[in-house]
């Protein structure tokens, strides 16, 4: 596998042609269509499969199976394009074998709103381990405040993605209520309650468990925020049922913060079946234009992650965005959440050249408006998440949580599939 930079003057077809590949794999790998030009400084995947099938008319998966002699549940691991097992195009061109040697075997988590547009959620889904739904608040008395969930929980399972409750300290109009999530949590009454809540739901849907994410919970609730999950565990967990609990990017036991001071690596990780480290937001609406998930700086939480939580319970977080900022920035005035191939047009049509940060490692560009404002974006691209990923294999982490899979960026999914087996549960 290559990463390759785009200079001046290069086409989808020059590159094919210098790395040996065709231009629809090319295209396919980094979800590019025939009439995107490239962007000087754009990262492109370049990774030449070892032996290649065109579908002709008539062929299934058996048949193709048959005659190649490549398992089908390989064919469909090998090719995730595959939206439908029963549905082959003539002219697809399907890998028989992977490239390089894997990294290792993944669990990825990924998640979604339910308003996610269904044609994004279907091309993930191949990718995917879990799917957590976004998601379940709280009363201060401990009962659920639901959300519209039943049709993202059939298209998971019957694409073979185990879906996961979200469980949030969101009140009734889906803000973060720390009132709401202390008055609960105090009261042990109020935590059965919730318990139960969560073990009949769950049950009920078919969900495969709970990803808990309590955010900016009062210091003085720490431990009962360690009870919750504690007892979300022991009801749940002897039924196959895991629980999951998102933690805030720490470096350190005492770091001061509202978001950080109740979330205990130590006893949360030992109370839970996995941990997400949110290693991102260093840049956000309000900083400074600046990386998203610098390398750096999320190399330093995940060390410290390992020094309270083992390493097979440990999920990395990855975004799966970018911000653009305008520049002079207004008092209050928020950088604009954009996708990673928003970045791409917004490069390609202001003409700007991406750069790269070799300490953050992470892409940016700059460009002016039509109005005349400067703008400076970060985003990912396939050198960031390559180093994301190459961290997450170096230190044998568990999984990774993909925040969020409200867009399709193919690079980031095909280097996933490149570089590791994917787990799966169902």
């Amino acid at each position: 596998m290559t990463i390759h930079v785009v200079q001046s003057g290069e086409t989808v077809a020059s590159l094919a042609q210098r790395y040996g590949i065709s231009i629809a794999t090319l295209l396919q790998d980094n979800g590019l269509s025939a009439d995107d030009s490239l962007v000087v400084g754009q990262a492109l995947l370049v990774i030449p499969p070892t032996a290649t099938y065109t579908v002709m008319p008539g062929d299934t998966l058996l048949s193709i199976a048959e005659q190649t002699g490549v398992a089908v549940d390989s064919l469909l691991y090998q090719n995730p394009q595959i939206s439908n097992p029963q549905q082959l195009f003539v002219g697809q061109v399907l890998t028989l074998r992977g490239g390089e040697p894997k990294l290792g075997t993944l669990t990825v988590n990924a998640y979604v709103y339910p308003f996610v547009n269904r044609e994004v959620l279907r091309d993930t889904l191949p990718y995917l381990t879990y799917l957590t739904i976004f998601g379940y608040g709280i009363t201060p008395e401990g009962e659920l405040v639901p959300t519209e969930d039943d049709e993202l929980l059939s298209i998971a399972k019957e694409n073979f993605v185990s879906p996961l409750m979200l469980l949030t300290a969101l009140d009734e109009d889906g803000g973060f209520s720390s009132a709401n999530a202390a008055a609960m949590l105090s009261n042990p009454e109020a935590r059965a309650r919730l318990v139960d809540e969560v073990d009949r739901v769950t049950l009920e849907k078919g969900y495969g468990g709970v990803d808990v994410d309590f955010e900016f919970i009062p210091p003085e609730n720490a431990a009962d925020y360690t009870a919750l999950v504690e007892e979300l565990s022991a009801r749940l967990s002897p039924t196959g049922r895991v629980v999951f609990v998102a933690l805030a990017p720490k470096t350190s036991d005492n770091q001061k913060g509202l978001l950080y001071e109740a979330h205990d690596y130590r006893a949360l990780g030992a109370a839970a079946d996995g941990a997400l480290l949110m290693t991102y937001e260093w840049g956000y609406a309000y900083s400074e234009p600046m990386a998203i998930a610098p390398i750096n700086k999320v190399q330093q939480v995940v060390q410290y992650g390992l020094s309270r939580i083992p390493a097979y319970k440990i999920f990395m977080g990855i975004p799966n965005y970018g911000y653009d900022w305008a520049l002079p920035r207004g008092e209050g005035e928020r950088a604009r959440t954009i996708s990673n191939n928003e970045a791409l047009q917004l490069a390609r049509r202001f003409g700007a050249e991406i750069e790269y940060d070799t300490t953050a490692q992470s892409p940016f560009f700059r460009y002016t408006d039509t109005s005349g404002r400067a703008h400076e974006v970060w985003f990912e691209d396939a050198r960031s998440y390559d180093a994301k990923l190459r961290l997450v294999g170096g230190e044998s982490l568990y999984g990774v949580g993909v925040w969020n899979a409200m867009s399709f960026f193919k690079p980031l999914w095909t280097l996933i599939n490149t570089l590791f087996t994917i787990r799966k549960v169902l």
